[in-house]
């Protein structure tokens, strides 16, 4: 089953950080966001929600410059174990490699290119949203981060030779000169940052190749256990429709077929806006509806098809669904 993109909380904590440091609170954030009540103790985040937070902290802050002052803020714990792999690397130009081969544990919300070129090599990022818009502040911090953790893990200033986005300038020219120290272009075909190859092959002063290999062994090991366990509302729904029938499809039965214990299903399925209740109830209310409108069904065996008890249980639901009992919904056309 495929996993619905998510974030992990380094990440997130990441951006609360940078909002607790300009004066806002992290209660205030949640609740400006909108977030559940519990959000900060999942496992990972989706990406919705992350991109609610970084609306919420730009309505909070106002702060043209605070996705600068997210990336800028970035250390080892936001990326997790990735980044001691990056540290072991031979060369920035490997540590990015593993960035790209070890994206998902840090976030599913975009994926990193590099394009070599004879002098220089381009970082591009390419963002991957969920049902949201990103936050331009998102990418933002996103390109700050990489000029951030490269310095960490040279032991020195990288500086990239020129930084572009495809996004429109959000504060003064100054803000983007302090973080990348080169000129910097907006509303371009790309975002990313153009490193002189002199720089992405130097070598690294902390490299070592056998805690590099203890780190890649760990890291793969993690994304395997994290594709492994990965568990995708939309797919549950496709689940459902295929067992859908008068003996109603149970969360026991669905968790063991994902080899999960139904408390794991509940919390990975809350992570992703959720329940399984809710998700039954959706498939129940669209079978429902094609059922009324295009079948020449009674309303009683449709009720029996959805694995309602009475036919009363049903029009109940049909009226909370609708608006209207199932008979009149017919008679209109569904119009």
């Amino acid at each position: 089953m495929t996993l619905e993109a998510t974030v992990s909380m380094g990440w997130v904590n990441t951006v609360i950080d940078a909002a607790r440091n300009l004066g806002v609170p992290e209660n205030l954030l949640l609740e400006t966001a909108g977030l559940p009540a519990g959000a900060l103790s999942l496992e990972r985040w989706p990406i919705d929600f992350i991109t609610r937070l970084w609306h919420a902290a730009e309505q909070c802050t106002r702060d043209p410059g605070f996705g600068l002052k997210v990336g800028a803020g970035v250390r080892p714990a936001s990326i997790d174990a990735v980044s001691f792999a990056m540290q072991s690397a031979a060369t920035l130009r490997e540590a990015i490699t593993l960035v790209q081969k070890y994206q998902r544990l840090i976030s599913d919300g975009g994926r990193f290119q590099m394009i070599p070129g004879s002098r220089g090599t381009w970082i591009v990022y390419h963002p991957r949203q969920g049902r949201l818009a990103f936050s331009p502040h998102q990418i933002e911090a996103v390109l700050s981060a990489v000029v951030s953790l490269t310095d960490w893990i040279a032991g020195s200033a990288v500086g990239p030779v020129r930084v572009q986005f495809s996004q429109a300038r959000l504060g003064p020219l100054s803000g983007y000169r302090e973080v990348f120290g080169c000129p910097v272009e907006f509303e371009q075909a790309f975002s990313g940052l153009l490193v002189g190859n002199e720089v992405l092959d130097r070598p690294l002063p902390q490299a070592d190749p056998a805690l590099a290999r203890v780190h890649e062994q760990y890291n793969a090991g993690r994304l395997a256990a994290l594709e492994k366990g990965a568990v995708s509302a939309e797919d549950l729904r496709q689940w459902l429709v295929a067992r859908m029938g008068p003996n109603l499809p149970r969360r026991a039965e669905a968790a063991r077929m994902l080899g999960l214990s139904e408390r794991t299903l509940a919390r990975r399925l809350e992570a992703q806006g959720y329940t399984f209740n809710s998700l039954l109830d959706e498939v129940r209310r669209e079978l429902a509806l094609a059922a009324v409108r295009e079948s020449g069904l009674s309303l009683a065996e449709i009720a029996l098809s959805l694995g309602f008890a009475e036919a009363s249980t049903f029009y109940r639901a049909f009226h909370r669904w609708t608006g209207m009992p199932p008979a009149r919904w017919r008679k209109q056309g569904a119009h």
